[in-house]
């Protein structure tokens, strides 16, 4: 299922993995180089600095085999495992405004569901957006095997 409210973003995806799998996927920064951003395919070099604490900071680098780089970074607003983190979200390389990431997660019999939804989307940049989240989950949903 995926929605979009007024000036944001929201996708949701079934995992065949416990809520606790899922949530740490987020936060640890081995699974991360595996699936979050990490969608240029290719030759690339992959960091992730997570201080994983309401408060704490992010920052998540990747460069690319033409030696572009590109920078994730935010802070930690919420975390109440395994059901609920929130962030915010900025890419220098795009502006200097920051998004607000809201994950929920919520157990199934066979797993969960994560519904991921992402404030302050810029204008006309919501498809590609979703799409991005869309594939990101794609990689993801192989991590978790």
């Amino acid at each position: 299922m995926t929605t979009a409210m007024p000036n944001s973003v929201s996708v949701s995806r079934h995992f065949e993995a416990t809520p606790e799998r899922v949530f740490d996927a987020w936060l640890n920064p081995q699974s991360l180089s595996r699936w979050l951003f990490a969608i240029s395919g290719g030759d690339r070099s992959y960091t992730a600095k997570l201080d994983a604490r309401v408060g704490g900071a992010y920052t998540i680098t990747e460069v690319r085999a033409d030696n572009s780089e590109w920078l994730a970074t935010g802070e930690y607003l919420e975390l109440d495992r395994p059901h609920r983190l929130v962030f915010s979200f900025g890419m220098p390389e795009f502006g200097p405004g920051f998004s607000r990431i809201i994950i929920d997660i919520v157990p199934e019999e066979a797993g969960c569901i994560l519904t991921l939804t992402q404030e302050v989307v810029p204008e006309g940049q919501a498809e590609d957006i979703k799409q991005g989240w869309v594939g990101m989950f794609d990689n993801l949903e192989v991590t978790l095997g």
